[in-house]
């Protein structure tokens, strides 16, 4: 498995390449990602359209670079696309396009979606008989989307054991603090009054993420990963202000210096 702090810097090169993007909510995602497509799930680089392989949906489309870097360190595509980040027609667009990249399951962008996709998609699988899962992560901000919690009754309700959701609850969104703007606690109530079986872990933490993923249930599981918004960069870490803007080139280098 590649570093963590590889993935980071790749993370910051891109979006400071780009000019735009979102490195706060990202640089959380590094460790969940290395375990699901390290550690976790069934997948196949070489082909990406493997009709039994795992699936993942971003459902934060917004972290698409630490998604990115982990697709082409995984040997998804070459790393030198990675400086194309957001550039006019390259396949790495700001939010995940799933017909522009190999390795993409799902388009996503708009928050609240990402959960109905994944009912469908672990859906059409069952249909099939495949043994094939579907993992789908949220963000915390955006399980104040009402669609979330549509897609969170209807799972368990039909009995929908192939669906994995990670929740990364780095509790800042774009404008402040989650529970400032919209309280989501008590979130462990909420998911297991829906009909879910929680696990919570440090979502730095591969051993507590690994033991996190390897909770039995006879519910679909939601994991509930506590992360730290912009992790491993100082002045990023919890900070609003770092959800969508690009590092400049003092920035970038002290943010280099403190991952080495």
């Amino acid at each position: 498995m590649i570093s963590s702090r590889v993935i980071r810097e790749d993370i910051l090169r891109m979006i400071h390449s780009a000019g735009s993007g979102h490195p706060g909510g990202s640089l959380s995602l590094v460790e969940i990602l290395l375990h699901l497509y390290w550690k976790e799930m069934r997948i196949d680089p070489e082909r990406p359209q493997w009709e039994d392989r795992d699936r993942l949906v971003l459902s934060k489309g917004h972290g698409a670079p630490a998604l990115y870097s982990i697709l082409s360190r995984r040997g998804y595509f070459p790393i030198e696309k990675l400086d194309t980040l957001r550039k006019f027609g390259s396949g790495l667009e700001g939010h995940p396009h799933m017909q522009s990249l190999p390795g993409l399951d799902c388009s996503t962008g708009s928050l609240g979606q990402g959960l109905g996709i994944a009912a469908g998609l672990a859906l059409g699988l069952s249909i099939r008989k495949s043994s094939a899962r579907v993992f789908c992560i949220l963000g915390d901000g955006e399980l104040q989307e009402g669609s979330i919690w549509e897609s969170a009754m209807s799972i368990p309700a039909l009995k929908q054991m192939n669906i994995t959701v990670i929740v990364d609850r780095n509790h800042v969104q774009l404008d402040d603090a989650v529970d400032k703007v919209i309280p989501i606690e008590p979130l462990t109530y909420k998911w297991r009054a829906f009909g879910w079986a929680v696990a919570i872990c440090n979502g730095h933490d591969s051993d507590d993420i690994e033991k996190a993923f390897s909770t039995k249930s006879d519910k679909p599981l939601v994991i509930i990963a506590e992360t730290v918004k912009g992790k491993g960069v100082s002045f990023m870490e919890n900070q609003a202000l770092w959800h969508g803007k690009a590092p400049d080139e003092d920035q970038l280098q002290k943010a280099l210096e403190e991952l080495e």
